[in-house]
């Protein structure tokens, strides 16, 4: 199953991230190698949001990485959250459907 982690940041995350983004990358390298963290990111335009797609059996990953996460720990996220997500179509997809799938 996939789980979205949602990151709010604060306004002036940009400038702030610079002194912990190695920290935080190391962070995640075994997230990573794990095969436990497939995706992550800021969202641009503006950047208040960071999304981080973790695969696992449930949440607990997720928010494992969450509250070790320096960015986390040192104030650069107002909250986070994690949601579900149930992933039908692509490479990837924990749930793939085929087009016979189409009506269920």
């Amino acid at each position: 199953m996939h789980y979205l982690l949602f990151y709010d940041l604060v306004d002036d995350y940009v400038e702030r991230r610079r002194t912990l983004r190695a920290a935080h990358l190391t962070h995640a390298r075994p997230y990573v190698e794990r095969g436990e963290l497939v995706l992550g990111g800021a969202l641009t335009e503006p950047v208040d949001t960071a999304v981080l797609l973790f695969r696992g059996d449930g949440p607990a990953v997720a928010e494992r990485f969450a509250a070790a996460d320096p960015y986390v720990q040192q104030g650069l996220v107002r909250g986070w959250r994690v949601r579900p997500w149930i992933t039908v179509a692509g490479a990837q997809a924990a749930t793939p459907l085929s087009p016979d799938d189409a009506s269920t």
